[in-house]
């Protein structure tokens, strides 16, 4: 008699800590993996003494779970995804639902429910966010996919996924690669905050002279105030951390970034869609600039910048400046990593609910911080808001953040440290708020050039400038009348 809840491919990290945590919440799980020795190493160990059941073949598996048939994948992206689908497949019977749990690109997401749709079968792509610990005692997930599906997965997801006041850090976000699309734009989001917080450490460290240990109580502060986040507090455990020697460890760390590829996805996402998500692309590039250090040593060696003046500043004040910098810079990035998604949505076709995405990262994800609840609180007042900029809350904040803000990119630009996030949030900002932007210039160069056309201003319209029209100008008396293109936004 089949007696498991729900099955479980793959016993790499977060594979076992979501089992053991489904295990705790009163659930049957069977687990498998490829290399089935780790099955039995993994019963005999970590699950020992609990209801988890192990497989040791896809067959075994697919018997030993209740119908319909739910089945977590947490495997790497990609092929690996395709090839257990496929095994599975021969097994299942209609109404058996696949969820995939990995980091995939909601391209194959939505392709992967297309095929499985049409043999019967359900699919889920779910974002899993919070790490190893996240994963133990609570992550946050965002499914989506055949609508059918959540009904029978509602249950155990909610009950693993981490809690906040009482809420769920889990909801159904949303039509078919809906899930693995928010997934992608928290992963880029995140890319965001951590380049902002190395960008206020960088200016700590280098333009105050300030140690880790002083670094790290700045941020233990700030992890007390609008600041409150998980990134904030672990920065400032990292900061204290020790090597055996008493040095931090952070100082015998290169400074190399590696990435996996979704911050990456969030960038082409954004370029693709026409949406100016400029702080997660610069974050991105950052990390791109931080791998090529064999050539940034010799670029330091004879490319001169300012002369470093020791700070001899308001202390306290350039400190709260940096605060505010980060925390209007932060929304920024949130601002237009929603803006991204309701882009896509219309898009797509997706109905996403924006208040519910941020309750689901307000716990267990790698985001979560006391700030979510206030972008929450803005979609629940205002489902349809166009931007977190016209939300009051947040207008207040940045409008109070905006002369700290201003003096922090200053600063960092007259010592040479660079600053790409924070500048490039300041750029968005004061481009956003222009009802007047040097475009004009660019499209006249275009039609100069190639004749793609240009759109006349509202009140600038004339007999040989109508409102609406594509036009060209013969701008030098030598070209034709042909455009090569209509006018494009």
């Amino acid at each position: 008699m089949a007696t498991g809840d729900i099955g479980l491919i793959g016993l790499a990290v977060m594979g076992q800590n979501l089992i053991l945590n489904m295990n705790d919440k009163g659930f049957t799980v069977v687990a498998y993996n490829r290399t089935v020795s780790k099955v039995d190493h993994f019963l005999a160990n970590e699950a020992k003494g609990t209801k988890i059941q192990g497989a040791h073949s896809i067959q075994e598996l697919a018997s030993k779970l209740k119908r319909p048939r739910k089945i977590v994948l947490l495997v790497k992206a990609g092929s690996a995804v395709d090839d257990f689908i496929a095994q599975l497949v021969p097994h299942l019977e209609q109404g058996d639902i696949i969820i995939d749990g990995g980091n995939s690109h909601y391209p194959d997401s939505i392709r992967r429910a297309k095929e499985l749709e049409a043999k019967g079968l359900l699919f889920v792509g779910s974002g899993v966010s919070g790490g190893e610990e996240g994963a133990r005692h609570g992550p946050s997930l965002m499914p989506g996919g055949s609508p059918a599906a959540w009904p029978a997965i509602k249950e155990i997801f909610q009950k693993t996924s981490a809690q906040v006041n009482g809420d769920p850090c889990c909801d159904w976000v949303g039509e078919t690669g809906s899930g693995h699309y928010v997934k992608m734009v928290h992963n880029g989001i995140e890319y965001g905050d951590m380049q902002l917080i190395a960008e206020a450490y960088d200016i700590l460290k280098r333009g105050m002279g300030l140690s880790e240990d002083e670094i790290a109580d700045i941020f233990l502060r700030w992890n007390k105030g609008v600041l409150d986040s998980f990134l904030i507090e672990i920065t400032a455990n990292i900061l204290k951390f020790k090597d055996d020697d008493g040095e931090p460890v952070l100082a015998k760390i290169l400074d190399k970034a590696g990435q996996k590829g979704t911050g990456k996805w969030t960038a082409i996402a954004a370029l693709d869609s026409g949406t100016a998500v400029t702080l997660i692309g610069e974050a991105v590039f950052a990390r791109c600039l931080s791998a090529i250090k064999d050539e940034r040593m010799r670029a330091s060696k004879v490319i001169a910048g300012p002369q470093k003046e020791p700070f001899k500043g308001d202390k306290k004040q350039f400190i709260d400046d940096l605060e505010q910098a980060l925390y209007a810079s932060k929304i920024i990035s949130y601002t237009q990593g929603f803006m991204l998604m309701r882009e896509t949505a219309q898009e797509m076709g997706w109905n996403l609910n924006y208040a519910g995405i941020a309750k689901m990262w307000r716990g267990g994800c790698i985001i979560k911080s006391v700030f979510l609840g206030d972008i929450t609180a803005a979609y629940q007042k205002n489902p349809k808001l166009e931007s977190l900029l016209f939300d009051d809350f947040f207008k207040k904040a940045v409008s109070t953040a905006q002369p700290g803000w201003r003096r922090i990119n200053a600063q960092a630009t007259l010592w040479g440290i660079p600053t790409p996030a924070f500048s490039t949030a300041l750029a968005f900002f004061d481009g956003y708020r222009s009802e007047i932007l040097p475009a004009n210039i660019i499209q006249a160069q275009r039609d100069y050039f190639g004749a793609h056309t240009f759109r006349v201003l509202p009140g600038k319209e004339n007999e040989r400038f109508k409102a609406g029209e594509d036009i060209h100008v013969n701008w030098t008396g030598r070209g034709g009348n042909v455009s090569a293109s209509t006018y494009s936004t």
